[in-house]
């Protein structure tokens, strides 16, 4: 900003205001969500009914950010449009402006073009159009500031979160792949970024001289990037002076910690209660429209009257219903559903975890779960869908079928009982003959760059009709339907079913733990060994380094309890918990981490494994909301009817479950006393639901016998439960002599 005459640079600083900015990026550069980004941007799609970009500005202008520039490449047209029919266009606290460009292809070039505009005075936010987030900015924001003013070498802040990796599959429950982070524990400068490590060899390398400035290192592969940055101005100029930087991660923040010449730094600040994540793929769009369903991202849900066309009413088990829906009286509507103005559903239809959106018709005898239909969508008599997407205009004619991880794009029709192949994406548009890199143009499939796809044709220079009669024509989705079926890329099938809206099969987690178990068996354990976000201290030696067997165990104990509460939250099979709760016990400590990131085996015994997840059962049922012992009682009780499965997995013989009895005791005397009263209530349910044997509880009695005093006041409240037992087996006894 131009200065004022006869005023001091430090006055007119504090005089005056500089405008809070922020860049948003409506263009993901990227093919992930083809074949739909084809006919509408990206940051258009709907997000539990609401285009994915109105919640990144609502944020924006919640976090009181008071300008912020919207760059559009790919359908620009399309953006600008909505931007400016929407209520940012001339809202009273923020100025939305759009930054047009018919031929940037990476961050890099509308980051260069940002800057040439000249329309960034001071540090601003960049985020992608695509985020959710409610995180207050104040903190982060500060911590920013105060950094710049000690340093001016201080160029960024990364917002990152805490976020447990899948054991088996490596991948974040929002899909991305593992990402391992350094950073100095006292100031929080990030000193080393790798988001793509060997994990045939589960290490990596880091350079010793990261200890040069800093006494320690924290070691993480257990943060999600939350691709929430606090800039100083000189990142757009830095991104100017170096063509090379294109990807924002790839180049450019790799490339400023590899640069010692100049010495410009990047720090994270970490959020813990606050939510914040970016659609990155279909994975990470189920995942994110279940945290909104599930009102994770508080203010941003379907219930808030300002956030939306149409009023939707927040029910029972998590139901939201708009006004004007047709819902035939045996229809059922299951927890975490949706439905959206004007549509209707015919009898005996079943939907569940679904979001179902405006004008859409819902034949009779209809199964949706898991899915994600859009807008003005009808679905004849007897169709089934499972964890699929459906765009605008779909037509699913009668007792057709959806198999897991189905992409159909919009206004395509499938024939009557045609079954849509797991994981296929249906489109209009035929297949492009050469797969795209990620880095271009959502809009490359057009004969140029510069075309605008904001119409269905455009992309093919075909009208709508042409396009649907040639679909017709050629029709890959049985009798009457419209639409071609593409194929997977070689080498692509992995990347469908690691990044689908489904859950991923059953026997693809057992080929995986396989896989896993046939690299461990063959590599070596190194002797430096850290747990997840452990320290790396200068000049320690091996006792400093190495973790006592007591730590192990307590941190194999919070492995299982993390992968139990994402089972519960996330509905995960018995089965499937089983297989990375192996995946813990058998091969490998997932977060371990050395200086070559070496992988260390737990070899927990069924034991610890049983008391682990027992443990994890009763923290779950004390922590669900009660008012009284008869209340948390229930809790208990459902609680272990729902998971005994899992439990007695682990329980094959009688001293596993000695080892429950004994981890029951211990946490009833010390760690969770609102379990004490009822110890005797609970060893009983265990017995009556066949977890415990009889000989379990006695064994375990003869064991306090010779304790001290202090040791037997469980053993004296189960007293009267003991005697019934063996009471009990005594006249079984008779009755057999």
């Amino acid at each position: 900003m131009v200065q004022r005459k006869g005023s001091k640079a430090t006055e007119d600083d504090e005089l005056t205001h500089v405008p809070l900015q922020a860049i948003l990026l409506a263009d993901s550069f990227a093919i992930k969500f083809r074949p739909i980004t084809l006919e509408r941007p990206k940051v258009l799609l709907p997000l539990v009914g609401i285009p994915m970009i109105e919640y990144s500005l609502a944020w924006l202008e919640s976090a009181g950010i008071e300008e912020v520039f919207v760059f559009c490449c790919a359908h620009s047209k399309r953006v600008i449009h909505y931007l400016e029919s929407s209520q940012w266009h001339k809202h009273p606290n923020i100025t939305v402006t759009a930054i047009e460009s018919h031929n940037s292809v990476s961050v890099g070039d509308a980051l260069r073009l940002i800057y040439e505009r000249n329309v960034i005075h001071g540090d601003f936010v960049l985020i992608n159009g695509d985020t959710v987030c409610n995180m207050s900015l104040a903190e982060a924001l500060q911590e920013h500031k105060d950094r710049r003013k000690k340093d001016t070498n201080a160029v960024m802040t990364m917002v990152v979160k805490k976020s447990k990796l899948s054991p088996i599959t490596r991948q974040s429950r929002l899909g991305t792949d593992e990402l391992f982070m350094a950073i100095d524990p006292d100031t929080k400068q990030l000193l080393y970024y790798e988001d793509k490590g060997d994990f045939i060899k589960g290490t990596i390398t880091l350079d010793k001289t990261l200890l040069t400035d800093s006494t320690s290192v924290s070691l993480h592969n257990d943060m999600q990037d939350c691709y929430i940055d606090i800039c100083a101005p000189e990142v757009l100029s830095l991104f100017t002076d170096n063509f090379d930087y294109q990807h924002l991660r790839r180049h450019f923040v790799k490339g400023l910690l590899l640069d010692d010449i100049m010495g410009y730094k990047i720090y994270t600040h970490e959020i813990h209660s606050n939510y914040a994540a970016k659609v990155e793929n279909f994975r990470s769009y189920d995942t994110i429209s279940k945290d909104i369903m599930q009102r994770w991202t508080y203010p941003l849900v379907p219930d808030v009257q300002c956030f939306g066309n149409s009023v939707i009413k927040l029910g029972r088990q998590g139901t939201y219903r708009a006004s004007d829906i047709g819902q035939s009286s045996n229809a059922e509507i299951g927890p975490f559903t949706l439905i959206g103005k004007g549509s209707t559903i015919g009898s005996n239809s079943r939907i569940s975890n679904s979001i179902i959106g405006e004008k859409c018709k819902i034949g009779s005898n209809v199964s949706i779960e898991g899915s994600y239909i859009w807008d003005n969508v009808t679905i004849e008599d007897g169709c089934t869908l499972k964890h699929a997407i459906v765009c605008d205009g779909v037509l699913m004619k009668a007792e057709a079928v959806l198999e897991p991880g189905v992409i159909l794009s919009f206004k395509v029709v499938i024939g009557e009982r045609f079954v849509v192949p797991a994981y296929s994406k249906v489109s209009l548009h035929e297949q492009p003959t050469v797969e795209d890199s990620d880095e271009e143009l959502e809009s490359a499939i057009s004969s140029s760059a510069m075309a605008d796809t904001s119409s269905m044709g455009a992309a093919t220079g075909l009208s709508v009709d042409e396009l649907i009669a040639k679909a017709s024509e050629a029709s890959e989705v049985g009798i009457g339907g419209v639409g071609y079926i593409w194929s997977t890329y070689e080498g692509g099938r992995e990347e469908e079913w690691r990044h689908s809206v489904a859950p991923i099969p059953d026997d693809k987690l057992a080929e995986i733990l396989q896989a896993t178990e046939y690299d461990l068996d063959n590599s070596l354990l190194n002797d430096g060994l850290l747990p997840p976000s452990g320290e790396l201290v200068s000049a320690s030696n091996d006792s400093e380094v190495h973790d006592s067997e007591e730590h192990m165990d307590d941190y194999f104990e919070k492995e299982v309890e993390a992968t139990f509460q994402r089972a519960v939250h996330e509905n995960i099979k018995e089965d499937n918990v089983i297989l990375e709760v192996n995946s813990l016990r058998f091969n490998n400590s997932p977060n371990s981490l050395a200086l070559l990131w070496d992988r260390l085996s737990y070899n927990m015994a069924a034991a610890d494994c049983a008391g682990a997840i027992f443990y994890s059962m009763m923290k779950l049922a004390v922590e669900t909301p009660y008012n009284s012992n008869g209340e948390l009682s229930k809790n208990v009780a459902k609680v272990i009817k729902t998971w005994k499965k899992l439990l007695k997995y682990y329980l094959p013989s009688i001293d596993e479950q000695i080892e429950v009895i004994l981890k029951y005791e211990e946490m009833c005397l010390e760690s969770v006393k609102a379990f004490f009263p009822m110890f005797s209530q609970v060893l009983h349910l265990l017995y009556s639901e066949d977890i415990i044997q009889e000989e379990a509880i006695l064994s375990w009695e003869s064991e306090k016998l010779g304790a001290d005093e202090s040791d037997k006041v469980l053993l004296k409240q189960a007293e009267t439960f003991i005697e019934w037992l063996k009471n009990a087996s005594e006249e079984e006894s008779d009755e057999e002599e």
